[in-house]
This record gives C-alpha cells, structure tokens and sequence, in this order.
C-alpha cells in the first residue's frame, strides 16, 4: 500500500485495525502516537485508499448463502448494501452496493456470488426479489431459519455500526460520486472481518 507520507505499512494496519476495533477517527490517532503521529485525517485517507485484494473465503467448503441488504445512508443520500455470509465459518463471501433494490440488482449480487463460490442455497428473509433471481439462476431457495436470521442481523447491525458515521465528518466532496471510496471501505471492512474470525474447525 502505497501512502504519501509514506508511513510504513505495519502502522497503517495497526491503525487500521484499532479504527475497525471500535474507535474513532481521533481516539485512533491519539492510540497510535504511541508509535507513530498520524493525525485523524490521515487516518481516514489510509481508509479511503486501501483497496485489499478481492474477497476470499478461508473457508472451501460452504454449505449455504445468507443473503441480506440493508439500506444505508452515505451523506444526503441512501444506498442499498447487499452482504452474503457463509453460515459455517460466519465470513463475509461478497457485498455490494446500489442505488435500487430489485429482481435485477439481486439477480446480479447472487450470479457473482456463483461466479466465485459456485451454486449453494440461498437462505433469505423472504423479500419478493430473491425467489425469481433465485429461480433464473437455478439457485434453491429458502426463507432463513431463526439461527440464520439471528447470524445475518447480527453480521448486518455490526456492518450499520461501523458506518453509522462514515461520511458525517469526512463526506465525499466528489461531483458525480460514484460511491467508489464506499466500496474501498467496505472491502476494508471485508477484509479485516475475515481475518480476525478464528478458524472453523
């Protein structure tokens, strides 16, 4: 990873790993000038720049799909935020991120899911979009047990509260914005989620 100043990369992730620890932006500074002095702002760069490698599961063999979305709101505006998990090993296979929620959008989401992972059950909470995007693919489809609604929520309201003031202080000041910096975020959240989750045995 590449910054301007040049700050050397275990810092970077060590800063990184206390931001998605649960601190903020400036309690993550203040943390990390035990080290190195890296002010909030900078803290928020290495978040927006770093672009991890695309998700990857450690765990090979998956069971199921526990597909939800949930909408989000990313400076004045609302995005939908659509997570698969793996119901074994609890890791985030794929997200993305949409300015609607439909058939369509869900057709798309679940056919890179297969792309990666090949064809599993889809577990979801019964929105109308999931049974024809389902059926298209040839995906079977039911409606989530009380443990698999129980592990999306949760995995979803972990997601909601890492971001619950993501652009509030730092909004994307881009004409057009295409949302990019969110989906480099969210890859990072992806990215750090994974790792820290022990091993399945």
């Amino acid at each position: 990873m590449n910054t301007r100043n040049r700050t050397p990369s275990r810092y970077v992730y060590y800063g990184l790993h206390l931001y998605f620890s649960g601190l903020s932006l400036r309690k993550t500074s203040e943390r990390l000038s035990y080290c190195i002095k890296r002010n909030h702002v900078t803290i928020w760069n290495w978040i927006q720049k770093y672009q991890p490698k695309i998700i990857k599961t450690k765990q090979r063999r998956i069971c199921e799909f526990i597909v939800d979305e949930t909408l989000l709101k990313v400076g004045s505006e609302y995005t939908w935020l659509w997570v698969a998990i793996d119901a074994k090993s609890k890791e985030i296979l794929s997200l993305s991120i949409s300015k609607e929620r439909n058939m369509f959008v869900a057709e798309r989401f679940l056919s890179n899911i297969v792309r990666d992972y090949g064809k599993h059950p889809v577990s979801t909470d019964g929105g109308t979009w999931y049974p024809m995007a389902c059926q298209f693919l040839k995906l079977e489809h039911h409606l989530h047990s009380s443990y698999e609604k129980n592990l999306i929520e949760r995995t979803m309201q972990y997601i909601k509260d890492r971001t619950e003031s993501f652009d509030d202080y730092f909004p994307c000041r881009l004409k057009n914005c295409k949302l990019k910096h969110v989906k480099n975020w969210l890859n990072l959240f992806v990215d750090y989620h994974n790792k820290e989750l022990k091993p399945v045995n």
